[in-house]
């Protein structure tokens, strides 16, 4: 097969966060198939090209669109066909490139890496007509922003922005879905999401993985008393995680175990984050590091407190395969079959949360069968080869459909 990926985030080879999975599935993809990318990419990630271009049969790349003004957001709000919460990147060079892509190189199959990427596959007449059209979604944003909603309430600042980007939001957005060939999620759960709005979605789950190669388990001597929780902070549902853990649990932490860090890992972390940090010496946020790892073995816990949005946290995967036991809520581990108190542990309120990681902190036979338990059922269920044939299945029914 011809396959062309048009992922939201250049998915080179030391990203974290949900673009890993891109990476991966083109790295395995290629072995047996030709795989182009049309990619918006950061020059500062230019630098990580090579990680990815020898799996590459071409290679289309431009610049993010440039920050929208004030004047321009208010006309995006009442004029655009795309809706509001889409238009940060809304291109029309990404529209044309996608086109022009698939009529050259004859794709059989062309695959937007999140919903937000849908927007050049929809009503987008000039794709050539024989190529398939796929939205990866890791994420449907308006049982995402509705969540938010939810959560904070109309008359709180945050939800009443997400009421602002639900306008015009729920129905571009399975629109998009029903125009496409065929729609991919991640869990079983967003699935079930998306089938309660539109019922007659064509959707395959199609899992997350982890490289259990790369990510082992760590060496005891190597951990301190500490957490750590990783993430690419401009996504919200990360942030917030952040700032939930700090403000609602961390301080009965620190007060239960003396001397205890806070890791806060990963990409751009967002002014309250730093502020937080600038405040308790005992936080340390790394900003964007060159491998995650070094910094996940020293942790004791893996602290991943999410209530916003949907899809999958890979990072939980990266944790568990390195054997390092996850205390989170029921949203983080969707899409894991795991166990509570068996291979994870399930904590939805600040007291729980406290109360289970200082018991994996003072119960080593608890921490170890957790500890090991997790790791045994990432390399069972979650190696990258194990997603990415699942994937190739779904892209050989798609193309020979209605064939």
């Amino acid at each position: 097969m011809k396959i062309l990926f048009v992922p939201k985030e250049f998915p080179h080879g030391k990203v974290i966060g949900g673009p890993i999975i891109i990476y991966n599935r083109i790295k395995y993809l290629s072995r047996h198939h030709r795989v182009g990318l049309a990619s918006f990419i950061h020059n500062e990630d230019r630098r990580y090209l090579g990680t990815l271009e020898p799996y590459l049969s071409e290679l289309e790349l431009m610049p993010y669109p440039p920050p929208r003004n004030t004047f321009r957001r208010i006309s995006d709000f009442f004029s655009s066909e795309v809706p509001p919460y889409m238009c940060n990147t809304k291109s029309s060079e990404m529209h044309h490139t996608v086109a022009k892509m698939t009529q050259r190189s004859d794709y059989d199959v062309v695959i937007a890496e999140y919903s937000v990427m849908g927007q050049y596959l929809y009503q987008n007449s000039d794709i050539n007509p024989r190529t398939k059209r796929i939205v990866s979604c890791h994420e449907c944003y308006t049982i995402s922003r509705k969540k938010v909603l939810d959560l904070y309430g109309i008359f709180s600042i945050r939800g009443f922005r997400a009421m602002l980007e639900l306008y015009r939001l729920e129905a571009y957005e399975f629109a998009m879905y029903r125009d496409v060939d065929k729609v991919i999620t991640l869990t079983p759960e967003e699935r079930e999401g998306l089938l309660r709005y539109a019922p007659g979605l064509d959707i395959d789950v199609v899992p997350h993985g982890v490289d259990t190669e790369k990510f082992s388990p760590v060496s005891p001597g190597e951990q301190e008393m500490s957490v750590a929780f990783l993430g690419n902070y401009p996504h919200d549902p990360n942030r917030e995680a952040v700032m939930y853990f700090i403000k609602e649990i961390w301080p009965y932490l620190k007060n239960t175990l003396p001397g205890i860090k806070f890791y806060i890992i990963g990409r751009d972390p967002t002014p309250d984050i730093l502020a937080a940090a600038k405040r308790d010496r005992d936080i340390v946020v790394t900003g964007t590091v060159e491998d995650v790892r070094d910094y996940l073995r020293v942790a004791k816990v893996f602290v991943a407190p999410i209530r916003l949005g949907k899809g999958f946290r890979g990072k939980i995967l990266e944790a568990m395969a390195m054997a390092i036991p996850v205390v989170t809520t029921s949203l983080g581990a969707e899409g894991i079959p795991v166990e509570d108190m068996h291979n994870i542990v399930i904590a939805n309120d600040p007291e729980t949360f406290v109360n289970r990681v200082v018991k994996l902190f003072k119960n080593d036979e608890l921490y170890q069968r957790i500890s090991q338990r997790s790791r045994a059922l990432v390399e069972e269920k979650f190696s990258w080869q194990k997603g990415a044939e699942i994937l190739e299945g779904v892209l050989e029914k798609t193309v020979v459909k209605d064939k």
